[in-house]
């Protein structure tokens, strides 16, 4: 990197207090209403529910008005069929912010007040991980559907407690999850599962950059489990996504920054769907890298007929005994996005449509709590590993819905 100095993309880091400077180039709301959406036509969604739901847009609330929101609630904005009709969030004037710049109507700073006084279709929390299980079970009490960011839950426990909760209510838990929704790792699964390259036996799986995150999102300096918790749950997701299951798991954890509480480095090994290995190398060092792509997902398959690889820049590479297929497949760029952010915020309208499709019964949802708690469940097998030295085996529970991995010491990967 010439000179040694940060990549120009990461000298426009916008810091989380100014995270709302781009939307005066577009508010007030309602500029992406009716925008094409993109969801996904996959085998894996099918129809499984008969929910009667009128065709008229679903009116939901947001729970929290930091960081993330105004992008998620943007990405809604390019979904049609929803519209967002409230907004809390503890600090008034944050969620004041949000609704002036998004329209919407109503903003609150009690969540059990909006809860009673709205007729919501769904709820939304884009809150902080320590909050998620409180809020999941206000809206389970309440009988209301439910959205909650990635990672689920703080604790195996609350996310646990969280489905059990929405499962006795009767209501959907879903996860957004986007990170398996970027446009290039949808080709991927592709050709992943076109048979090209043969019985996939090694992967590696690369999300690690110099950016300076925690002035981006100084929150994270405070979290005493980070990376697995966070990117981590992207990445593990994503190699759930791909490969099957783990049944085996064995983990390193690394702090590089001084002046933070948890782990900002983590390698993962896993044997997965009974016949790959999968490395995920994931950090926010903050160190110095020739092609730093975040947020970039770097990947390589290795198969028995030949290879796959996702690299910078979003080019996808097929490798096989006849040659080199490329085919690039960059995200598209909206202006509510942050540009260093383009590769996961282009997913987030994607996400959306899809867990509307879901609400509506129309598909059911790839990442609903169950699921996500396999993935949660990962996370928390990494830092148990990476505690104790030694590799985990994970055994998938055989009674139908059961959802429990089991976790045993194995001295072996």
């Amino acid at each position: 990197m010439a000179g040694g100095g940060l990549p120009h993309s990461f000298e426009s880091a916008h810091s989380a207090g100014n995270a709302l400077w781009w939307l005066k180039a577009w508010a007030p709301s309602g500029r992406f209403r009716g925008a094409t959406r993109s969801a996904s036509a996959d085998a894996s969604c099918v129809f499984t529910r008969s929910l009667e739901v009128d065709l008229k847009d679903l009116q939901f609330a947001v729970f929290g008005a930091g960081f993330w929101a105004p992008f998620q609630i943007a990405g809604w904005q390019e979904v049609e069929g929803a519209r967002c009709v409230a907004i809390y969030n503890r600090t008034l004037a944050k969620a004041e912010k949000v609704a002036k710049a998004f329209g919407i109507p109503r903003v609150y700073a009690d969540p059990e007040k909006l809860l009673e006084r709205e007729k919501l279709d769904f709820l939304d929390v884009i809150t902080d991980g320590g909050t998620h299980c409180r809020y999941v079970q206000m809206a389970a009490r309440h009988k209301l559907p439910v959205i909650t960011q990635k990672s689920m839950a703080n604790t195996l426990a609350e996310g646990e407690s969280m489905v059990k909760a929405c499962r006795e209510a009767g209501v959907p838990l879903l996860v957004h999850e986007n990170w398996r929704w970027q446009n290039q790792i949808r080709e991927f699964k592709k050709a992943l599962d076109s048979g090209d390259i043969g019985t996939p036996f090694r992967a590696r799986m690369f999300q690690v950059t110099g950016y300076p995150i925690f002035t981006t999102e100084p929150n994270l300096k405070d979290l005493e489990e980070y990376i697995l918790k966070d990117m981590g749950t992207h990445l593990l997701d994503v190699a759930r996504f791909l490969f099957g299951e783990a049944d085996r798991l064995y983990c390193q954890t690394h702090q590089v920054h001084k002046d933070i509480k948890g782990e900002d480095v983590a390698t993962v090994m896993m044997h997965m769907g009974g016949k790959t290995t999968v490395t995920c190398y994931m950090g926010f060092p903050g160190h110095f890298l020739e092609n730093d792509v975040f947020t970039q997902t770097l990947i390589l398959a290795e198969g028995d007929k030949g290879s796959l690889e996702l690299d910078r820049h979003y080019w996808l590479r097929v490798t096989t005994e006849s040659g080199t297929r490329s085919h690039r497949y960059p995200p598209v760029y909206k202006p509510w996005m942050l540009p260093d952010y383009v590769a996961s915020h282009s997913s987030i309208a994607r996400c959306n449509a899809h867990l509307l499709q879901a609400l509506r019964g129309e598909r059911q949802a790839e990442t609903t709590g169950d699921d996500n708690l396999k993935t949660l469940r990962l996370a928390f097998a990494a830092y148990e590993s990476a505690r104790t030295g030694n590799a985990v085996r994970l055994c998938m529970g055989s009674a139908p819905g059961e959802q429990e991995l089991h976790l045993a010491r194995h001295g072996n990967l």
